[in-house]
């Protein structure tokens, strides 16, 4: 068994992949109350991306870094911690797992979600994991992310999901939901209901609802407003990525 001497931080989750796949199954995480790790590697596809189309809630497109930004403040508010470096090994102990990393940290997991692109050589250690070699590596999962292996979950492109980044998006928070049920906790609705919706009904609040009255509604509608204006205001300081077969 490892000692608590031997790693950097415990954490309930560890999240491989700040993409949007990783950052989305970590806003859900954390705020349900885990406390999650996100260990980014900086190398999610949608850098590469010029104008991010098709994206449910811009009319005319989004900036992809500036909504990979957005996300990330959207992790952070929650409660998430992130680190900047890649993963280096995932190793399956009896308490749950051991997270390595390039910087030298080990992190403690209860529960690990690979959400990386297609690099899965952090996983090869781990007995129980099924990768896919289609061209690109992939890691097997059942219909909501989970591999053979108890606690270790893929999400997004890993998970053989289809290119686009709502999917991806989509299908990291429905990973982070499976684990959640997993974890034996109550459904997490996820949802802010006008005051009395429920409670006037006699009904309780089911886990994740909160009930807000006219003066805190809107407070957090000019809330959401400035915060989106912060973001959009200039623009983007546009580090873009190219192929790696672009690179000199």
């Amino acid at each position: 068994m490892t000692a608590e001497s031997d790693y950097h931080s415990a954490y309930s989750v560890v999240i491989v992949g700040g993409g949007v796949a990783g950052l989305s199954a970590g806003i859900f995480t954390a705020r349900h109350g885990l406390d999650t790790l996100v260990v980014d590697g900086g190398d999610s596809i949608m850098r590469r991306n010029a104008h991010l189309e098709n994206y449910p809630g811009f009319p005319a497109g989004i900036n992809a870094r500036l909504l990979l930004e957005m996300m990330e403040n959207q992790a952070d508010g929650a409660g998430c911690d992130r680190r900047s470096t890649e993963a280096t090994a995932v190793e399956a102990k009896s308490n749950g797992f051991v997270v390595e990393t390039a910087s030298d940290d080990r992190y403690h997991a209860e529960y690990v979600i690979a959400a990386t692109k297609n690099a899965t050589d952090y996983l090869t250690d781990v007995d129980g994991v099924g990768i896919v070699d289609r061209g690109k590596s992939y890691v097997e999962t059942d219909e909501r992310g989970r591999t053979g292996v108890e606690g270790l979950y893929a999400a997004g492109r890993l998970a053989e999901k289809p290119h686009q980044a709502i999917v991806a998006a989509g299908h990291g928070a429905e990973v982070a939901v499976t684990l959640l049920e997993d974890d034996d906790r109550p459904f997490y609705h996820d949802w802010v209901a006008p005051e009395g919706y429920f409670t006037d009904r006699g009904r309780e609040l089911p886990p994740g609802v909160e009930e807000i009255g006219e003066e805190e509604r809107r407070r957090r509608e000019d809330t959401s407003r400035e915060t989106l204006r912060e973001h959009i205001a200039e623009p983007h300081p546009d580090d873009q990525q190219t192929h790696p077969s672009l690179e000199d």
